[in-house]
């Protein structure tokens, strides 16, 4: 569970409440405002004290979720470049996350902050976004809330859970995922195809394309001497004598 910037701190103690109710322990907090020892955080933990107090606490998503396979993000808002990719309700993206849990891999559920949510910097690294249905003319919901219905639906695909699959690859990690997707934007940068206003929109499809393959160790080995090659290409011919770039 990885909380981004909280504000209130009666969100986190019924965060750790919520977790307790459905046997979740790993809570971790990104840029926090709210601070696990306040009272009000503390009232509302009823039997979830444990979890508050040892939530980890650090800077940035990629350090909440470097080791993780797969990240689900929330959000009320949809659409536009960064909110339209790989975009359901909650009972359809648990089991995704269920089938890496089977094969003990973690996952992340992400949250946003109180007043705005996740910002889009975020929603891109998220290979699935989970929008709760609700009265479009309100749809934003607590905090704790939203975690609540993910937990139970996460809970629920849990107990309806097939028997694991066949072992294959392992997936990278999201650590691991980064890495390529940053060697990957380098080399394509050097050729033009990711140049001027539509870089972004073009990484950003890259990126949710090469996410649902769900990329193993040795694909994200192979993509990163891709990339390399890639690199190495454009430097020799820019060094012949007779080139005249890329």
């Amino acid at each position: 569970m990885v909380l981004v910037e909280t504000l209130y701190p009666g969100n986190l103690g019924a965060t750790a409440r919520v977790m307790r109710n459905f046997g979740l322990e790993d809570l971790v907090l990104v840029a926090p405002v709210a601070q696990t020892t306040d009272r009000r955080a503390r009232r509302l933990s009823t039997h979830g004290e444990d979890i508050l107090e040892r939530a980890h606490v650090v800077a940035d998503l990629g350090a909440a979720v470097a080791d993780c396979v797969l990240l689900a993000g929330t959000s009320a808002r949809t659409g536009g470049l960064f909110r339209k990719q790989n975009v359901g309700p909650p009972e359809s993206i648990m089991p995704r996350l269920v089938e890496a849990l089977q094969a003990d891999r973690p996952v992340a559920l992400v949250f946003g902050t109180e007043p705005s949510g996740l910002a889009n910097d975020v929603i891109a690294r998220c290979h699935h976004l989970i929008r709760i249905p609700t009265n479009p003319a309100y749809p934003a919901l607590n905090l704790a809330q939203a975690v609540a219905i993910c937990l139970y639906e996460l809970n629920k695909a849990w107990q309806l859970r097939l028997p694991p699959p066949a072992k294959t690859e392992e997936t990278a990690t999201f650590q691991a995922q980064e890495r390529v997707y940053g060697q990957l934007r380098a080399a394509l940068e050097k050729i033009h195809f990711l140049y001027g206003d539509k870089a972004d929109a073009l990484m950003h499809a890259i990126r949710h394309l090469l996410g649902k393959a769900r990329l193993s160790e040795m694909e994200v080995k192979l993509l990163l001497g891709l990339a390399r090659q890639i690199r190495w290409y454009v430097d020799q011919d820019r060094d012949r004598p007779d080139s005249e770039g890329v």
